[in-house]
């Protein structure tokens, strides 16, 4: 009988049929709620979940458009590059992960510099690259971020530095661990200047760059739900053999323990970094 017919039509064809018409990149999906966000009102709304208030990760331009007023802000120092002083291998050569990496992520490596205006205060901005190797701190990131701060004396500008790492660069061995000390030394006489430094926490924030710049602002910022630590949460409760509070190392828990000065959503991120940076400059 008709109805009991195979269809006849290749396999190709019939996958073709069910394949859902939708567009690739038209829908997203929520880290914090799971649930699916039209693409573009995820854009619109700066990367935030208009659902959970999960806030998405940036990268470094997208983060100096969100804070700039310039269009197209002057970059310094984008012609340093990562050497390989260890010969340093894993899984793969050093080298031949940082080439990779630039390629892949844009920019030579996890930090970018750029000199501009924000609410028409000029600035000097260190923006943390994550994409690029875990936002990781090499000689490079220490050297960018260490000039970025005497750039700021030089100038008397004030330095706001928005730290993303997974910590120091273990390809780089001491080499990496020596640019906290060299990074809060130049924080420190930027101090001494009585120019204000303003450190933003983002998503995440752990490790070396915790344990020096990141804690060292005049006033230390953070957006929701940030987890920001030195350690992760998985090995200290390994270590101490107790409960962890609930929501320890995100950002809201470190607001209520003293560690951090605000909170901030990244619509009122701009806003709120103006008004402080009027506060300490006038």
């Amino acid at each position: 009988m008709p109805w009991f017919r195979k269809d006849k039509q290749p396999k190709a064809i019939r996958k073709e049929r069910l394949r859902s018409p939708v567009p690739e990149g038209l829908w997203a999906k929520c880290e914090g709620c799971k649930e699916a966000i039209y693409a573009r009102e995820l854009e619109r709304n700066l990367h935030v979940c208009p659902k959970c208030g999960f806030h998405s990760r940036l990268d470094a331009w997208q983060r100096i458009g969100l804070l700039l007023d310039d269009a197209e802000p002057r970059e310094l120092f984008s012609g340093l590059r990562s050497a390989d002083p260890l010969h340093f291998k894993d899984t793969k050569k050093y080298r031949d992960r940082l080439k990779t990496y630039q390629a892949s992520a844009g920019g030579r490596d996890a930090v970018v510099v750029v000199e501009g205006s924000l609410e028409g205060v000029p600035i000097v901005l260190a923006v943390m690259q994550y994409p690029f190797m875990g936002g990781s701190m090499g000689s490079v990131v220490g050297e960018k971020i260490t000039r970025a701060a005497e750039t700021a004396l030089a100038s008397r500008r004030p330095l706001i530095v928005v730290s993303a790492s997974g910590g120091a660069r273990m390809q780089e061995g001491v080499l990496s661990l020596m640019q906290m000390a060299k990074i809060s030394a130049a924080l420190a006489r930027l101090s001494a200047a009585r120019i204000p430094y303003l450190s933003i926490l983002t998503d995440p924030t752990t490790g070396g760059v915790t344990a020096s710049f990141a804690m060292l602002g005049d006033i230390n910022l953070a957006e929701p739900g940030a987890l920001i630590g030195f350690a992760g949460p998985r090995v200290i409760q390994q270590t101490i053999r107790q409960d962890l509070p609930e929501g320890f190392q995100r950002s809201e828990f470190l607001l209520r323990h003293g560690f951090l000065d605000f909170v901030v959503s990244r619509e009122e991120m701009k806003s709120t970094v103006a008004r402080c940076l009027r506060h300490l400059v006038a």
